[in-house]
């Protein structure tokens, strides 16, 4: 008598954004499939229920990335994004969620992937997006006291005295023609980085 193995059922994307869509009607504003990449925008209140229905129900076991997006200017202002993958699946999904200028407030997802401790720090550091329930709130790049948030939109290329002399920078750091545009030469790495372009011919 030959065994029959029950073949394990395949999801992709928009199977696995269909179907968060019929459990979570009323915490879903939006779904866009952009490039065969589905993202979808959930509200803030219902985000850590609908992330782990991700991660429990649709088998979505691997946070890659959170990050964090300064929309100066619209309402709500900052927008958090989760970019999550299924091995099971091979699949991906972006989660996106508005965070209000008054609130800057999300949903720590920790006790759902505990790599989301650094990244959520990161989003903390850079742009002031704090995480509740996060059991270690503190800056991870940045040094402690240091007052500014440097991904903000309003926060200058150039930067910003620290007024922390012993610590780190004192002056603003010189960035003319951007933060990552390098000099076209033949030398290294380090003598074509913008606060070394003084030094070359």
């Amino acid at each position: 008598m030959k065994s029959h193995k029950p073949q394990s059922s395949q999801m992709n994307s928009t199977e696995a954004a269909d179907d968060l869509r019929a459990k979570f009607d009323s915490g879903i504003t939006s779904t866009i499939n952009f490039r065969n990449e589905i993202s979808i925008e959930i509200k803030l209140e219902q985000s850590f229920e609908i992330l782990s229905y991700c991660k429990d129900n649709l088998g979505f076991d691997y946070l890659v990335d959170i990050t964090a997006v300064d929309n100066m200017g619209k309402d709500p202002r900052y927008e958090v994004v989760y970019e999550i993958y299924s091995y099971q699946h091979g699949c991906h999904l972006r989660l996106k969620t508005g965070i209000s200028e008054s609130e800057r407030e999300a949903i720590s997802v920790v006790d759902l992937w505990p790599t989301a401790n650094w990244h959520e720090r990161e989003a903390y550091d850079m742009l002031g997006v704090t995480f509740k329930g996060h059991p270690d709130m503190r800056r991870i790049l940045m040094w402690e006291g240091y007052p500014y948030y440097p991904l903000r939109k309003d926060f200058p290329l150039a930067g910003k005295a620290s007024k922390m002399p012993d610590v780190a920078f004192s002056e603003p750091v010189p960035l003319d023609g951007g933060p990552f545009v390098t000099s076209p030469c033949s030398a290294p790495t380090d003598k074509r980085e913008p606060r070394s372009r003084e030094f070359l011919p």
